[in-house]
C-alpha cells in the first residue's frame, strides 16, 4: 500500500503492479477500501493491544468495528427474517472461511464481522458445469455427461459424435486445413433431449460446458443482454476448447424487427452474431443451440460459418421408445416376470411419446402401485398409467346403469371382433367398458412396429373397425336402439375415406390426383368425391356387419365376459374368442 500516492513515473509499472498485488490481498480481507494511513492505524490500534481483558463484547454490545450498511441488524433481518445474526456469521465463517477469520481464530478470544454478501451489476449469470472428469459419481449411478446414457435418439448421436472427435483431437481436422465448427443447432419437440445430448457432447470430449437460458440475455436495462454475451464468450475463449450451450435459443435469437418501441431490442442478438462470426475468429468455442422454433430464429444466426450444423432431435420410435422405458423402469421396484414383456408392449402403445413422456408414464405407475399398496410395479400400473395419459383418469363417479352399461359392452366386443377377425388390422391390446375421459368404453389396438406408410388393406381395416361398434348397437339391440357412442368413430372412418379419395390417390373413379383444397374444384368433381367417400364408408359397413353376423356366438360371449370383469387384456380376449373359461380374480 506505500506506492499509493506516489507520483514518481520512472517505476509506473512496478508500482502498478504492487498495487494490484496489494490491493487483490487486501480485498481478500474485506479492507480494499482504506486508505494506508487508516491501514497502519488499524493494524497499530487493534491487533497488537487488545488483550483478553480488552475483548470486545459479543454482538449487540459495544464492539471494536463498526457494521457496514450491508451487514446491519436491518439487513439481515430483511433477508433471513431474523433480528441474531450471530448464529448465522458463525455458520457463514464455518462454511466460507478468509484470510481475516484465521487471524481472528489465532487471537481466539475476539470476534469480527465479515461482509458475506455484496452487489455486483452486470453480473452474467452463465454457469459453468464441471467437466466429466471432474465431476463426482451420481449416487444413481447415472451420469448424463455420456453418449451411452443417451437413449432414444441414435441418429442425432450419431452425429454428434462428428463433433466431440472435433473437441477430442482437433489437429486431427485442422491439419488438412479444415476449420472446427462453430456451432451446432438442436431441433426437435420438448421433451426429446437436447438439452442431455448437449451435456453428453461435453462430457464425452471432456472439456469444459457452459450452461445459460436464452432468457438470461432479456434485461429491461440496454446493454445489460449484450454485456452478459460479452462476458460468457471471454470466460469460455479463456479455457477454450469447450462447449456453450444456450438453451431456449428463440428467446434471444429470434428474428430483428424494427419497433419504435423497443429501439434497443437487437443489442443482444447482434452481439451474439459478433461473437459467433465477427470482424475478430472464434476459435476452439463450439456453441451449441436447443430450440423447439427454429422458424422463429433470424436469418443470420442459422448462416453457414455461425450454426453449421442442425440436427433434428425427433421423437423416438418403438426401439427408442424401448429402450428409455427399460432405462427408467431399472430405477424403480418392478415385477420381474413382467419386466421385458411391459417395455415392449407399452413402447408399441405409446406413439409419439418424448423421452420426458415415458419418464412421467412411469412415474405415474410407481405412483399407482403405492397408492395400492403394492411392493411392485406390475403391468397393470403401466397401463393405467399410459391409459390415464392418453384418455384422462377414471370416473369412477359416474354410475353407468345396467342398460347403457350393456349396450357399452356389445358395442367394444364389437370393435373387438372386427379387429380380430380382420386380416390386416392391428392387434387387439385391451378391452374395457369403464369410463375414461368423454368415453364409456374403448379398445386399444397396438401396431408391431411404427408405421411410417398404411396399405390401402391397412386403410379399409381400420375403417372396418371403427364400424364395428355402431354395427354391433344395430345387430343386438335394434336400429331404433342405437346410440352416440359411435360418433367419433365415424370421424375416425370418414377422415381415412377421405384422405385415400383426395390425397392418396386410392379411387379408381378419380384416379391418381389430390385435391387439397376441394373449395377450388367444380361442383362435378366435388359431388364425385363425395360419392366416392359414401362408397368407402358403406362398403366398410357392410364388411363389418358380415363379419359381426358371421361370429355372433363370439360375440356374445365377449360381450358377457366385459360384463363380468370390465376389463380384459389381450390373452383373455383371445381365451374368451377361443371359448376357453377365464380364471376368476
Amino acid at each position: 500500500k506505500s506506492s499509493v500516492g506516489s507520483s514518481s513515473s520512472a517505476s509506473c509499472k512496478s508500482r502498478k503492479h504492487k498495487e494490484r498485488a496489494s490491493v487483490w490481498n487486501l480485498r481478500e480481507l474485506g479492507l480494499s477500501d482504506l486508505g494506508t494511513q487508516q491501514l497502519d492505524e488499524l493494524v497499530n490500534r487493534v491487533l497488537p493491544h487488545l488483550s483478553p481483558q480488552e475483548a470486545p463484547l459479543a454482538f449487540g454490545g459495544q464492539t471494536a468495528w463498526r457494521t457496514s450498511h450491508l451487514s446491519t441488524h436491518s439487513f439481515f433481518h430483511n433477508k433471513h427474517g431474523e433480528e441474531d445474526i450471530s448464529q448465522y456469521i458463525s455458520i457463514s465463517h464455518q462454511l466460507h472461511p478468509s484470510p481475516l477469520q484465521s487471524v481472528c481464530t489465532d487471537l481466539q478470544y475476539w470476534p469480527a464481522l465479515v461482509q458475506t454478501r455484496g452487489f455486483k451489476t452486470l453480473r452474467s449469470k452463465t454457469r459453468r458445469l464441471q467437466s466429466a472428469f471432474e465431476r463426482p459419481a451420481d449416487s444413481e449411478g447415472f451420469t448424463p455427461s455420456f453418449m451411452k446414457h443417451v437413449k432414444g435418439v441414435e441418429e442425432a448421436k450419431n452425429e454428434l459424435q462428428e463433433v466431440v472427435e472435433f473437441l477430442k483431437n482437433p489437429q486431427k481436422f485442422t491439419a488438412l486445413g479444415g476449420k472446427l465448427p462453430k456451432g451446432v443447432l438442436l431441433v426437435g419437440p420438448p421433451g426429446t433431449g437436447k438439452t442431455l445430448l448437449a451435456r453428453a457432447v461435453a462430457g464425452e470430449a471432456e472439456v469444459p460446458f457452459y450452461y445459460a437460458s436464452g432468457s438470461e440475455f432479456d434485461e429491461m436495462f440496454v446493454g445489460v443482454g449484450a454485456s452478459r454475451i460479452r462476458n460468457l464468450f471471454r470466460e469460455a475463449k479463456a479455457n477454450a476448447p469447450c462447449v456453450i450451450f444456450i438453451d431456449e435459443l428463440d428467446s434471444v435469437g429470434g428474428k430483428r424487427i424494427e419497433s419504435p418501441m423497443h429501439p434497443y431490442s437487437r443489442q443482444t442478438i447482434n452481439q451474439l452474431l459478433a461473437e459467433m462470426d465477427g470482424f475478430k475468429p472464434n476459435e476452439g468455442v463450439i456453441i451449441i443451440g436447443a430450440t423447439n422454433f427454429p422458424e422463429a430464429l433470424d436469418n443470420a444466426l442459422i448462416r453457414p460459418g455461425r450454426f453449421d450444423m442442425q440436427v433434428t432431435v425427433p421423437k423416438p420410435d418403438v426401439k427408442g421408445r424401448t429402450e428409455i422405458l427399460n432405462w427408467y423402469l431399472k430405477k424403480i421396484k418392478v415385477d420381474p416376470s413382467e419386466k421385458l414383456e411391459s417395455a415392449n408392449i407399452i413402447a408399441r402403445g405409446t406413439v409419439g411419446f418424448s423421452g420426458a413422456d415415458l419418464e412421467n408414464l412411469v412415474n405415474q405407475a410407481a405412483l399407482k402401485a403405492a397408492v395400492d399398496g403394492k411392493d411392485m410395479v406390475t403391468m397393470k400400473e403401466l397401463e393405467f398409467a399410459k391409459d390415464k395419459i392418453l384418455m384422462g383418469p377414471e370416473r369412477r363417479s359416474a354410475e353407468i346403469d345396467d342398460k347403457n352399461k350393456r349396450i357399452t359392452a356389445y358395442h367394444e366386443s364389437g370393435h373387438a371382433i372386427v379387429a380380430f377377425y380382420t386380416k390386416d388390422a392391428m392387434p387387439i391390446n385391451k378391452a374395457t367398458i369403464m369410463p375414461r375421459g368423454p368415453s364409456l368404453g374403448h379398445v386399444s389396438m397396438l401396431p408391431e412396429n411404427d408405421r411410417w406408410s398404411e396399405t390401402r388393406s391397412q386403410l379399409l381395416a381400420q375403417m372396418d373397425v371403427s364400424m364395428g361398434g355402431r354395427v354391433a348397437e344395430e345387430i343386438i339391440f335394434g336400429h331404433d336402439y342405437i346410440t352416440t357412442g359411435a360418433s367419433s368413430d365415424f370421424d375416425s372412418a370418414t377422415r381415412i375415406a377421405k384422405m385415400m379419395v383426395t390425397r392418396y390417390g386410392m379411387c379408381e373413379k378419380l384416379g391418381i390426383m389430390t385435391y387439397t383444397d376441394l373449395s377450388a374444384q367444380s361442383p362435378e368433381t366435388q359431388a364425385a368425391v363425395e360419392q366416392e367417400i359414401r362408397v368407402l364408408l358403406k362398403e366398410s359397413y357392410e364388411r363389418a356387419k358380415a363379419l359381426l353376423k358371421s361370429h355372433a356366438k363370439e360375440h356374445k360371449n365377449l360381450a358377457d365376459a366385459l360384463l363380468m370383469y370390465e376389463t380384459l387384456d389381450a390373452k383373455e380376449i383371445q381365451l374368451v374368442l377361443e371359448g376357453k373359461t377365464l380364471e376368476t380374480r
